[in-house]
């Protein structure tokens, strides 16, 4: 990741904390939660209430420790904090008093402590999972100075991985309905998000988000190399993440256009031509090809039957990739769109192909089985995949829609940047507030609460978290030893990460909120 000056990480009026405190507090305690789900991307109907927390350990190793270490207590204290005064000078048009960065220099660590609920664990909206406290008494302003830099770091992990969670919820429940093959649900919802993130560090975060929701299939690499570096993931030793040889637009236009100029021969038997040669390059195992560059349906009603054969005697599955049009109508049909009235006679596939989609017609075409529920499964030579565009909702969706026609919804469905990227810290309401500090010796519980917006009303006091028949639950305005109970533990405090999880953690922890 990109290095960045540790101790200007943070908004700017924050920097002047330090003197806005009242004089004689020593500590402040905040904690983080995703308050309320009223802008949710997660449909109502599909709601659990429940958030996915994941990314503090990445927060931690890379901020905490490596940036902090490497920009500020690495360096000679008086370049470091010369560096910070010159900047906040300039910034604030006034001489900048950097005592507290000298005195925290000289300290030598970062004095703070941060407990946690289990990376992974799915928790009810304003229920904290994260709480944070100075340990020293000189550096209360610290606490809250880290806040920003948190936030930007850990709310679109999770926002991310809660999302993913839900695209993986909908095809698990799918498949418990028809008998699916459960084994393949790693694999059913693929992440396409990179190029359309906001640069590699959140297509980074984000990717493992997706990762960490129990999702196999992605497109997006650094996310695998994330997941090894933060959490302790190992691609020798599991599967962290997979995809497969597949054709773009580039690879099959430049081929078919090509032979059409060089041979004289049509769009059509130029695309079979090339899947030939596909064949002749991945011989076996799963290969996928993108369908739609000129007649889809074409291709797939005419040009599919010419490599029947050569389908089935291959050693994998060849999947057809629709890239355009409505994506929920070409999987499965208009037939089964209730917006859509037909007058004229539905005589043959060849003749309507949209009336049938595209999973209708290679059941027509290359057939498959029956599950133990009566759901038709392709045969394991022909696949699909939409990469493009699937919403939940969408999702959610071809999911019924094939159901309804008695399919086992077996096609890959890609998650792009508009799912993972439409969301704001807002999203979930995701929030760092102060509840308590130690002022002239003596604790004072403190909230904030709105009269203009009750839904931002912050919890009050030290704070605990019980585990209660599987749910979370707050108790807030805590005494001090009631605090230190509950399920929030230490995993970070004065510079040392205490407490370490996995990306195999995270994932069997999403998967038994499923």
């Amino acid at each position: 990741m990109a290095i960045s000056f540790a101790p200007l990480n943070t908004d700017g009026y924050k920097t002047f904390h330090k003197e806005a405190y009242a004089e004689g507090i020593t500590q402040v305690y905040s904690n983080f939660t995703s308050r309320n789900g009223r802008l949710s991307n997660i449909p109502d109907e599909q709601s659990d209430g429940k958030v996915v927390f994941v990314g503090l350990q990445y927060f931690i190793k890379d901020e905490l420790q490596r940036n902090w270490g490497d920009t500020f207590f690495s360096k000679d204290k008086e370049e470091a904090v010369k560096y910070i005064k010159r900047h906040l000078t300039a910034y604030l048009g006034k001489e900048y008093d950097v005592s507290n960065f000298e005195y925290l220099h000289d300290l030598g660590y970062l004095p703070i402590e941060i407990k946690a609920l289990p990376e992974g664990v799915s928790v009810p909206y304003s229920v904290p999972p994260v709480t944070f406290r100075n340990t020293h008494p000189d550096f209360a302003w610290l606490t809250n100075y880290l806040e920003t830099i948190f936030s930007t770091q850990n709310w679109p992990i999770q926002t991310s991985a809660t999302t993913a969670k839900q695209y993986l919820r909908n095809i698990t429940n799918s498949f418990k309905r028809t008998g699916g093959d459960m084994d393949m649900l790693p694999f059913m919802c693929h992440d396409f998000s990179f190029r359309g993130m906001f640069g590699k560090e959140a297509a980074m975060m984000s990717g493992f988000g997706h990762l960490a929701a129990g999702n196999c299939g992605t497109d997006t690499i650094p996310a695998i190399i994330f997941a090894e570096e933060y959490y302790n993931a190992n691609v020798d030793k599991e599967l962290v993440g997979v995809s497969v040889p597949a054709t773009e637009h580039s690879t099959t236009t430049s081929y078919i256009m090509g032979m059409v100029e060089r041979e004289g021969i049509s769009k059509l038997e130029a695309e079979v031509n090339y899947v030939e040669y596909l064949f002749s390059k991945v011989p076996n195992g799963i290969l996928s090809h993108v369908s739609d560059s000129f007649d889809f349906f074409k291709f797939i009603t005419h040009g599919l039957p010419l490599l029947k054969d050569k389908i089935m005697e291959r050693n994998g599955t060849f999947v057809i990739r629709p890239d355009s049009g409505d994506p929920v109508d070409i999987l499965c049909g208009t037939g089964s769109n209730p917006n859509i009235v037909h007058t004229s006679e539905v005589k043959t596939i060849k003749k309507n192909p949209e009336y049938f989609g595209l999973i209708e017609i290679l059941w027509n075409q290359f057939g498959g089985s029956l599950t133990e529920k009566g759901y038709k499964l392709l045969d394991s030579h022909i696949g699909a995949i939409y990469g493009d565009s699937i919403t939940l909702e969408r999702q959610a969706e071809i999911i019924n829609r094939l159901e309804s026609k008695g399919f086992v919804p077996n096609v890959v469905l890609g998650v792009g940047s508009y799912s993972y990227q439409y969301v704001t810290r807002d999203t979930h309401g995701s929030a760092v507030k102060a509840t308590s500090v130690v002022w002239g010796g003596e604790k004072v519980d403190v909230c904030k609460d709105p009269a203009t917006d009750s839904k931002k009303k912050s919890a009050k006091g030290l704070l605990r978290v019980e585990l209660e028949e599987g749910e979370y639950v707050l108790y807030d305005q805590q005494t001090t030893e009631q605090e230190g109970k509950g399920e929030l533990k230490t995993v970070f405090i004065n510079g040392c990460l205490k407490a370490e999880t996995t990306l195999k953690d995270i994932r069997e922890r999403v998967i038994e909120s499923i």
